[in-house]
């Protein structure tokens, strides 16, 4: 069983959910960060000089996790609104929807090719088509996943949005297999579905203001923006090794569509829009400040090793470019958002 455990999660690249994993807690870390402020008392000044315990916010209020006293700075202040709009719950929601989402899609993704996988040299030691694992074990393994990420949605309750919309977020994240039958556009879907990430978390914290305030989800779809040009350009260099297999199997990709040279440019125009993206985020979104900012020049930076390393003539870097930057890329976003509405 064990040996089984560890095949399946060789199987959908567990490691891998490093990818979105980070962007869904970015976008939760500005939400429960927007919700804390709201419960702030104006002018902060005044709750500094005579600590009360209580914030009133329209007819409810709120004890705020002050301990023995009140914090000593507007900063403290606001960290300590912070600590009291996240909940357990919703962190573990989190978690676990990426986690069950990830791993359906993935599977599923190795199901309906596991034929062209066994075709491919590069894909044919794969679980499936080695024999590793059996079609039914998979199958089980994916039905299981879906129907966890969706129980998992009952974590956000009262909120039930994410209940609603979790059987169209899987029908999304499982489409994408089948779109290279058809589309050269199949390198963007993927990103439509990772950028969901962001926007599903989103909308798991602040259902109520969503529904509200539609606007209130113009943060999360600027990053959400972000990502899918993230995902969809270094996906599109990833398809470049497969190019003569893909020609030949009348699959489609851009690499097919362009040529490999051409793949690479529109890959880099895709990089050039999330960096636009993720620096015009701070104007949708006023409390990011000047390290989001360093953070988001570092990402640049990041994105140009990546495109040195890869060449028309020279894909052997592909996968250097394609796991190792982009881990660092999302996590180190994460870190970089997190210090500066937290601590700078």
């Amino acid at each position: 069983m064990l040996r089984t455990i560890n095949h399946l999660l060789s199987l959908i690249r567990f490691s891998h959910t490093l990818f979105a994993l980070p962007f869904a807690l970015m976008s939760a870390v500005m939400a429960w960060w927007l919700t804390g402020i709201d419960f702030r008392v104006d002018p902060p000044s005044e709750m500094l000089r005579e600590g009360p315990s209580v914030v009133s916010f329209g007819n409810h209020g709120i004890v705020l996790p002050f301990w023995n006293e009140p914090p000593t700075t507007e900063r403290g202040y606001y960290f300590a609104c912070f600590l009291h709009s996240i909940h357990w719950q919703e962190v573990l929601g989190i978690l676990l929807c990426m986690v069950f989402a990830r791993s359906a899609a993935m599977a599923f993704n190795r199901l309906v090719d596991r034929k062209i996988d066994a075709e491919n040299p590069r894909t044919a030691g794969r679980h499936i088509p080695a024999g590793i694992l059996s079609v039914a074990q998979v199958t089980a393994f994916t039905i299981a996943c879906s129907l966890a990420f969706i129980a998992s949605t009952l974590l956000f309750l009262p909120n039930k949005l994410p209940l609603y919309l979790s059987v169209p977020v899987l029908l999304i994240l499982c489409g994408y297999s089948l779109t290279k039958r058809f589309t050269s556009l199949a390198h963007f879907w993927l990103g439509a579905s990772l950028a969901l990430s962001p926007i599903a978390a989103w909308i798991a914290i602040r259902g109520e203001d969503v529904m509200q305030y539609p606007l209130d989800l113009l943060p999360p779809m600027v990053l959400g923006g972000a990502v899918l040009a993230w995902v969809s350009g270094f996906d599109i260099l990833y398809a470049c090794q497969d190019f003569e297999f893909d020609r030949q199997a009348k699959l489609h990709s851009v690499p097919v569509r362009l040529g490999v040279p051409g793949a690479l440019r529109l890959a880099a125009g895709c990089h050039a829009v999330t960096v636009l993206l993720l620096a015009l985020l701070p104007v949708v979104y006023p409390p990011l400040g000047a390290l989001y900012y360093v953070g988001v020049v570092a990402v640049a930076g990041l994105l140009v090793y990546e495109h040195r390393l890869v060449k028309p003539d020279d894909l052997d870097r592909v996968n250097l470019a394609f796991f190792h930057v982009n881990a660092v890329i999302s996590i180190g976003l994460l870190v970089v958002t997190c210090v500066d509405l937290l601590v700078v």
